[in-house]
This record gives structure tokens, C-alpha cells and sequence, in this order.
């Protein structure tokens, strides 16, 4: 490239899927940006490419000029990075740092699309919110904002214990609805400021229970994701760009996302969520949470200490144990050579349908460990099943 750019008629065109057609032509500097005529620049884009150790620069020509003369800057890059990067502005007198400042926030507005999002139900449920952030930042979606008006992405984790809450999340998606049909209404009243129609994302247990009717429901909702495919929601973003459904309910019988270090939702607070195991194996004969959550699987308790690690290092005072059926907690990810249908040690008087294959660490060990290394951390837990309290876990 730099031996190409070298040459002073030497040229590289590159298409770019843009709203008018345009190309990308690779010159040597001849002048300052300063001598160029300001109707040059009504048909002329200059921008800064980091090319070895000389900086190129990089010439827009549209085939449709621009109605109205604007004068661009040339915005420079780090050094040892390849950046493109423009912004148009009215030709009027501003200072040069304060267009610097909206070249920069212009390209963080640009390059990261904005999410938006609604929890209901469980403390579970806050907590899936927190993993689902993460894995979006860690695939470009950092921006998050306090009004779906302004979101590109809204997500939506939703609740399917009782019909009020459907009902609720219901109520939500047909406003959300109306953000997407009337999105040029919205933004030509200053209403909304999303770039494009928010894609309306709905999450967890309603996902799981509904699956493909929430998708075919007037239109309103663009990704249907389960509890355990939550890694996949960045693959199922990009797949309705090309017409195809976003659905993916599938459960798992090993995902516990223990890997996936949380954002907290509410970062200055000193207590805060941690997800020890995901489903539950009780089936009770009143209760949806084994078909929508999937069996019982534990994270391992290195993962646990790590997490926990983290949050108090940030200040954290509390933490709040959360799973289906904490207490029921069975960490086997080191324990080998276990023989098949070991019995599982319950409570005096209770028997269960479900046998434990293999025994492993448990909810007592789990907190012996926890009260080691965290003597000054105090920690509760919810939603325990009276089953799971044999004696050992007083001793």
C-alpha cells in the first residue's frame, strides 16, 4: 500500500455500501488542508490514513454534491492504527479543539449502536440482564441508555410465572411496536433519536415458553432468545439484517456462563447478584421453571470466588446467592470417577424424582469457602428448597 501511494497518479478505488454511491481515492498530500477552496470541499471528503510511518490522505468524491457548501476537518488518528473516520460540519467559524470534540463524539455515536433495556420478573432475571450486557460489549455494543427513543437495540427480559407479568411485557412491546412503524414520524419530531428503527429484542422465560409466536405477533418483536442462548444473541442481530428469523430457545445442560464477568446494572451500589446454578430439577406439578430454565447445572466454585473476588474489589459489601434452587448446588466440575446413581443426601422425610448421578461439592461447601476468603463480605441466598437442608449444611 505504501509503495502504491508513493506515486503521485497512483489511485485505489473501493466501493462502500453507502446511501449514495461514492469511492475511496488514495492520494499523496500536495497542499494543506487550509489551501483547498471551500467549493472543493462541497464534492471532497479528506480523511487521515496511518500507512507505515507516512500519513496518506484519503479523498471522498461523491457523484451527488452536496447541496450546501461545508468545509470538512481532518481528523488524525493514533499512531501504529488504521482508522477512517469524517464528520461534515456547516461552514461557520468554530474553534478548531471544539470540532475536534464533535469528530470524536460524532464517531463513538456512529461506530457503537445503542441498547436499551426492561427487566421483569426475579432477582435471576436481573442478574441474565447483566450477563447479557457483557457478552454485547464484548462484541462492539458498549453505548447504554436510559430511553428506548434512543436506542438502536432494545431488549426486553421477560418473566412467565404468572399471566400479569406476560400481560405487562406484552403492554411494552406493542409501545415498542409504535417506536419501529412511526420511526420517521418519531424522529422528525425530535421524539426519537435512533439512527434506525430499534430492533426489539425480547428475552428469558417468555422467550422460552412463547418462542415463535412472540416473532409472528404483528411483526413487533425481531429476536426471540432463551435463557441458555444468550452468547448467540450478536450472530441472531446480524442474521435478521438478511431477512432471517432471530430465534434461537434451545436449552443447555452444561450453560452456566461462568466465564462472563457481569456489568452491574447498578455499578455505585454496595450489594449485588451472583449466579451460582441455573434450573431445577423438582418438578412440581404447579411450576413452569424446569421447562423454561432447563435442568440443574452449578458453576464451579473457582468461578464463584472469582466473581466475588471482582465485586469486592470494586467495594461490593454484599452478595446475594441466586439460582432456581441454591441450595441444591452440586459442583461436580472436579470430581471424577464417580459411580452412576449415587444417592443424593436430602432432608429427613423428603424423597425426590429426580436421582443425582454424581455427587460433587455442595451448597455448605460452597459457603465454607466463600466465608474464608471473604470474612469481611456478608452473603445471603433466595429461593432454597427445603429438601436440600440436611444437617450437614448446619454443621
Amino acid at each position: 500500500m505504501s509503495s502504491l501511494l508513493s506515486h503521485r497518479h497512483s489511485a485505489i478505488r473501493i466501493n462502500l455500501s453507502l446511501p449514495i454511491r461514492g469511492g475511496i481515492l488514495f492520494r499523496p498530500p500536495r497542499h494543506s488542508f487550509s489551501s483547498i477552496p471551500s467549493t472543493r470541499c462541497a464534492s471532497q471528503l479528506f480523511l487521515s490514513l496511518r500507512c507505515s510511518s507516512s500519513t496518506q490522505n484519503i479523498i471522498l468524491r461523491c457523484i451527488c454534491r452536496l447541496s450546501k457548501s461545508r468545509h470538512f476537518l481532518e481528523h488524525k488518528p493514533s499512531p501504529n492504527r488504521c482508522l477512517f473516520s469524517c464528520l461534515a460540519l456547516p461552514a461557520t467559524a468554530v474553534d478548531s479543539e471544539k470540532l475536534q470534540q464533535d469528530v470524536e463524539s460524532t464517531l463513538k455515536v456512529a461506530n457503537n449502536r445503542r441498547i436499551y433495556q426492561e427487566t421483569y420478573g426475579c432477582q435471576m432475571n436481573v442478574n441474565d440482564m447483566e450477563i447479557v450486557l457483557s457478552i454485547m460489549k464484548k462484541n462492539g455494543y458498549t453505548d447504554i441508555v436510559d430511553s428506548p427513543e434512543h436506542a438502536e437495540i432494545i431488549f426486553i427480559n421477560t418473566c412467565a410465572i404468572r399471566d400479569n407479568a406476560e400481560q405487562k411485557v406484552w403492554h411494552r412491546l406493542n409501545y415498542f411496536w409504535f417506536l419501529k412503524r412511526e420511526w420517521k414520524t418519531n424522529v422528525a419530531t425530535g421524539r426519537s433519536t435512533s439512527v434506525h428503527p430499534p430492533k426489539v429484542v425480547v428475552l428469558g422465560c417468555m422467550a422460552e415458553r412463547l418462542k415463535e409466536k412472540i416473532l409472528d405477533a404483528n411483526k413487533m418483536v425481531d429476536v426471540v432468545c432463551g435463557p441458555d442462548a444468550y452468547r448467540d444473541l450478536p450472530r441472531l442481530l446480524q442474521e435478521i439484517d438478511y431477512g432471517q428469523k432471530g430465534i434461537n430457545t434451545l436449552l443447555s445442560l452444561e450453560e452456566t456462563y461462568a466465564d462472563i464477568s457481569p456489568i452491574r446494572i447498578s455499578s455505585n451500589s454496595v450489594s449485588a447478584f451472583v449466579s451460582i446454578m441455573r434450573g431445577c430439577n423438582n418438578m412440581c406439578s404447579f411450576c413452569i421453571v424446569p421447562f423454561i430454565r432447563g435442568r440443574e447445572r452449578s458453576r464451579p466454585i473457582e468461578s464463584i470466588l472469582r466473581e466475588v473476588g471482582e465485586l469486592y474489589d470494586k467495594g461490593v459489601k454484599e452478595v446475594m446467592l441466586l439460582g432456581q434452587n441454591v441450595n441444591s448446588y452440586n459442583d461436580i466440575s472436579g470430581v471424577k470417577d464417580i459411580e452412576a446413581e449415587s444417592s443424593w443426601e436430602l432432608s429427613d422425610g423428603f424423597s425426590s424424582m429426580c436421582k443425582v448421578r454424581s455427587k460433587g461439592l455442595r451448597f455448605s461447601d460452597l459457603m465454607d469457602q466463600l466465608s474464608i476468603e471473604f470474612p469481611e463480605m456478608r452473603f445471603r441466598f433466595t429461593s432454597p428448597h427445603p429438601k436440600d437442608f440436611p444437617m450437614t449444611c448446619f454443621i
